[in-house]
This record gives structure tokens, C-alpha cells and sequence, in this order.
């Protein structure tokens, strides 16, 4: 509905809104992790999901899918370019372990800088198709039927209302997906399954439904159907982010007393379990509208929700600690503990390497081919992620205190 009412296309809304609010989980659990705990639990949540949503989000997508998914070259060049300027920015930031006020100030400036860059994305991507060799142009009239305009006004008038056509397809591609899901989507069947007893289920399902149902009538009372109330659309955007808020603390806490009951630093459950938790609605949302043929669309949320994660969900909780609530007083910076984040980071530009090039190399085309090349480099990321965090390859972490 918000694309709608924006006239939005499908990629930009993907790598904005889409992004903004699936990423919201990382906003919250680095908020914890900065304010709370002051460990590293949110930095390895970013950059852990980070690298899901570069290399599992696309992999889950392609081999979902099930066929060949063409995406647009400019739309994916466009979000790793901005995406490798947000690494390398959080790279400089963690060098020398300490994030002091002034470059969190400057990640969040570059976000703002990235929004005008989408504003403007329609005059840019004009302006890089006209001399680049993907470039993909619609079929002119005259190509069609060359001997049927034998005047050159009519000939000019004819492909003017081609281009002109084309234009008026791309605005309203970003509303494509929210219609058809819409108008296959039951009002009337979703409240059914919430106050009936759901008749010709299997025993698991009928359990199933008897444990999520108190959690389901909550959320019904506190989250407005949109689809009934159009204009309630706002506030059911923001009551889901706020229980993504909630939920994402109570997740941050139980990891927390995990990881310290079993003596794993924070980074590694920040890297590993927060990390592919905090990314589902990048994976899920990811999948749904790329079967849908939407397959620029949900590379550019997985790509955008990370630039989202980079220089907000890291970079404005740091501004507030490090100005507002500094650890120590007069000391306007945020300390981090580990050291072997800042390698981490920089494993990042490799991982987005590997998917532009596989992407580069298949002609910008999504299919099981690139599934399984994103797979491989992510299971390698983890293995080496958790060798430098347990202090293997070299020591980065300090030991964990003893527990009395």
C-alpha cells in the first residue's frame, strides 16, 4: 500500500521500506547490545546477517525458485555499490576497536546520502543505461513494423509513446506484487482459522494451533487489518515493527544467557544464531516476491537491508551512546571488545565479490547455479567467522570471566 500510494518502483521500494522494516530486528538487538549488555551482541548480528542476506537470502531464492529469474543489471550494480561503500566505511570504524561519535555521525549521514541517491534513482539509472552495454531499451515501434512508417513524425510519435509506455510499466511494477497478494489473500479465511476449531487437520497441526493461538489473538487485537481499514495502513506498519522491537529484545536476552552459560563470546551467537534469526524477514519476503517474478525486487531488499543494517541499525545507537551515555564521562565513544570483528568486516566486500561476480558471470540471471555458489561461500564465512571468534587462528577475544 505504501508503494502504492508513492508510485514506487519494484527495487527502490525493495531496497527502502521493504529493507527498512525487515531489518528492524538488527536496529533493536544492537540497541540492546549497545545500551544493555555493551557487549558485541549487535555488531555480530549485523555483520552475520549481513553476509545471510548477500549469499543465503540469494541462494534460498534461486533454488526456491525453480527456474531462471532475470534481474536488472542496474538495480543490483546500483545497491553492491552502495552496499561496498557501507563496508568500507564500518571497516575504518572498527579498526582501531573504538567508534567514536564523529563516525557514527558520518554512517548516518551516508544513509541519508543513500535515500537522495533513491530519490534520484530514476535520473541516474537513465543516465548510466544510455551508455552502458546492458543497456536493455524497449522495443521501438519502427523495429516492429519498419514499413508501415514511411513519415518520420509519425515514426518519432510512435516510439515517444513506446518509451512513454515503458516508463508508465516500470511505476507500476512496484504495486504489482502488493495487488496480486491482495486479491488472492482471504480475509474472511484468515479470521476463520483464528476463531474456529480447525476441523480435517492432522494431530501436529491441531497442537500447532492450540500453543500459537493466545500469540495470534494478541496480535489480531493490537495490529489492524489494512486490508479492511485501507487507511489504518500506517499504523499497522508500525505496530508490527514495535512487536519486532519487543520480541527482538526478549531474543536478545535469552542469547545473551546462553552464550554466557556456555562461555561463547557474543560475537559468535551475534554471528551464527542471531544473525540467521534476525534475517528470516529478509529471506522470507525475499522468496515470496521473487516467485512472483519480482526477482530484482528481492535481491535489492536482501542488498538494501544491509546498507540499512551498516549505517543505521550500527551507526545511530552509537551516535546516542557515545554523545548522550559514554562509559566513561568526557569519553565520547562506544569501545568494542572484539577484535576479530573488524576481520569480519572485511570478509564482507569478499562475500559481495563472490555474488556480483556470480551474478556478472551468469548474465544477471538467478538460478540454481548461483544458488549453490552462494551456499558453498556462506557455509566457508561461518566456519571461518567461528575459528577467528574462538581464538583459533588467533586470539581476538579476551576469556570469558569465570562464573562463582
Amino acid at each position: 500500500m505504501i508503494c502504492e500510494r508513492l508510485h514506487m518502483k519494484s527495487d527502490i521500494a525493495g531496497a527502502t521500506f521493504m529493507a527498512a522494516a525487515s531489518s528492524s530486528p538488527e536496529l533493536f538487538i544492537n540497541c540492546v547490545g549497545t545500551f544493555v549488555t555493551e557487549g558485541d551482541l549487535g555488531v555480530g548480528a549485523v555483520v552475520g546477517s549481513a553476509v545471510f542476506n548477500v549469499l543465503a537470502v540469494p541462494a534460498c531464492c534461486a533454488l526456491v525458485a525453480g527456474r531462471v529469474i532475470e534481474l536488472d543489471w542496474w538495480s543490483i550494480s546500483r545497491d553492491c555499490l552502495m552496499y561496498a561503500v557501507a563496508v568500507l566505511a564500518l571497516i575504518l570504524t572498527l579498526l582501531d576497536d573504538m567508534v567514536y561519535w564523529h563516525e557514527a555521525l558520518l554512517l548516518v549521514l551516508m544513509y541519508t546520502l543513500y535515500i537522495l541517491a533513491m530519490v534520484f534513482n530514476d535520473k541516474l539509472g537513465n543516465f548510466v543505461r544510455s551508455g552502458c552495454c546492458y543497456t536493455r531499451k524497449p522495443k521501438l515501434f519502427t523495429e516492429v513494423t519498419p514499413l508501415l512508417f514511411k513519415d518520420k513524425n509519425l515514426l518519432d510519435n510512435a516510439n515517444r509513446v513506446t518509451v512513454k509506455n515503458q516508463k508508465i510499466n516500470d511505476v507500476e511494477q512496484g504495486t504489482k506484487f502488493i495487488k496480486t497478494y491482495n486479491n488472492s489473500t482471504d480475509t474472511e479465511s484468515s479470521n476463520s482459522y483464528l476463531w474456529s476449531w480447525p476441523d480435517g487437520m492432522s494431530s501436529t497441526k491441531k497442537l500447532f494451533w492450540v500453543v500459537t493461538w493466545p500469540l495470534c489473538l494478541l496480535l489480531w487485537i493490537t495490529i489492524p487489518d489494512c486490508r479492511q481499514h485501507p487507511r489504518l495502513y500506517p499504523l499497522t506498519f508500525m505496530m508490527c515493527v514495535t512487536w519486532i522491537g519487543g520480541v527482538s529484545y526478549i531474543v536478545a536476552w535469552i542469547i545473551t544467557i546462553i552464550g554466557d552459560t556456555l562461555n561463547v563470546p557474543d560475537s559468535i551467537t551475534g554471528l551464527t544464531i542471531l544473525a540467521a534469526g534476525t534475517s528470516l524477514p529478509e529471506a522470507v519476503s525475499s522468496v515470496l516476491v521473487t516467485n512472483h517474478g519480482h526477482g530484482s525486487m528481492g535481491i535489492s531488499n536482501s542488498i538494501g537491508s544491509n546498507t540499512f543494517d551498516i549505517l543505521l541499525c550500527l551507526g545511530l545507537p552509537w551516535l546516542i551512546k557515545s554523545l548522550f551515555y559514554p562509559g566513561v564521562p568526557g569519553n565520547h565513544w562506544v569501545q568494542i571488545n572484539s577484535s576479530g570483528l573488524s576481520y569480519s568486516a572485511i570478509s564482507l566486500l569478499s562475500t559481495l565479490f563472490a555474488l556480483y561476480g556470480a551474478l556478472a558471470l551468469n548474465k544477471f540471471q538467478l538460478d540454481w547455479k548461483v544458488g549453490i555458489t552462494c551456499a558453498c561461500v556462506y557455509l566457508g564465512f561461518l566456519v571461518l567467522a567461528a575459528l577467528i571468534e574462538l581464538n583459533v587462528l588467533f586470539d581476538v577475544n579476551l576469556p570469558i570471566c569465570p562464573h562463582f
